[in-house]
């Protein structure tokens, strides 16, 4: 079997955007070396959604809105830039989880197009805290919202780049998650992690150290409570699946919301 292309930047930003947002992008290669550009790149799909989701929220406070309001426009964004993606498999992976039924079973239960109980409650109260938190921080200042904003999107998509490293396997032979299990290296990963993490703490610095502080722990802590949720996953699915990654992105971007107005 002949040896796959090598792989680019620009095939990497393809991957990623095509796959993570509806910016019109077209993926040229669907391979496993495009994959794994495409998984270190996500993180910069995370950037370019926090940055029209905090744009949504300014907008509104400038014309005049509250902070509740601007905090449901900046939630709004994401779910739209991303075909409501991660909210999905959210509410998928809950229903899977709640089903308490064994790894095949709960994957069906994942893949049937119809939302269960736990999938309804677990999306109300995750979009219901990320409104409360970045109403929180709006009311504080606009910048601290908007660097809430930035931050939990980013972390959002570094905890994908993060699950897919190399050791986690599929739960399944097919989909999303068996594309883009295993393809990040862990330098690769670690890496990815500690460049979030810099510019989080450059970001939150603009607002002082205790910004900067915040914005750190932000995404260290999105980063702990995702591979909490990762390894409880793969332990009752036996791998990850599209929507386990979609899970892994609202847990960390709603965390990091979170952590944003504590203290």
């Amino acid at each position: 079997m002949p040896a796959p292309f090598p792989t680019s930047l620009a095939d990497g930003l393809r991957f990623a955007f095509g796959t993570f947002t509806v910016f019109p992008v077209e993926v040229t290669r669907w391979d496993r070396p495009a994959a794994r550009g495409g998984m270190l790149c996500a993180p910069l799909t995370g950037l370019a959604v926090g940055a029209v989701a905090a744009a949504c929220g300014l907008l509104l406070l400038f014309l005049g809105a509250g902070a509740p309001l601007a905090a449901v426009a900046t939630v709004a964004a994401p779910a739209a830039l991303t075909r409501g993606l991660h909210l999905d498999g959210l509410a998928d992976v809950a229903d899977g989880l709640g089903s308490g039924k064994p790894a095949e079973d709960a994957l069906r239960i994942m893949k049937q197009s119809d939302i269960g109980p736990f999938g309804v409650l677990t999306l109300v109260l995750v979009l219901l805290a990320q409104v409360a938190a970045l109403a929180q921080a709006y009311g504080h200042s606009w910048a601290r919202g908007a660097l809430a904003a930035v931050v939990a999107a980013v972390t959002a998509r570094l905890v994908l780049t993060l699950a897919a490293r190399a050791g986690v396997p599929p739960a399944r032979p097919g989909g999303l998650g068996a594309a883009v299990a295993g393809v990040v290296p862990p330098a690769g990963a670690v890496g990815v992690a500690l460049a979030v993490a810099g510019a989080a703490a450059a970001g939150g610095a603009l607002l002082g150290v205790d910004g900067a502080v915040r914005a750190v722990l932000a995404v260290l802590l999105s980063v702990a409570a995702a591979e909490l949720l990762l390894r409880h996953c793969v332990r009752r699915f036996g791998g990850v699946t599209g929507d386990v990654f979609g899970s892994l992105a609202e847990t960390a971007a709603t965390t990091a919301l979170v952590v944003a107005v504590l203290g």
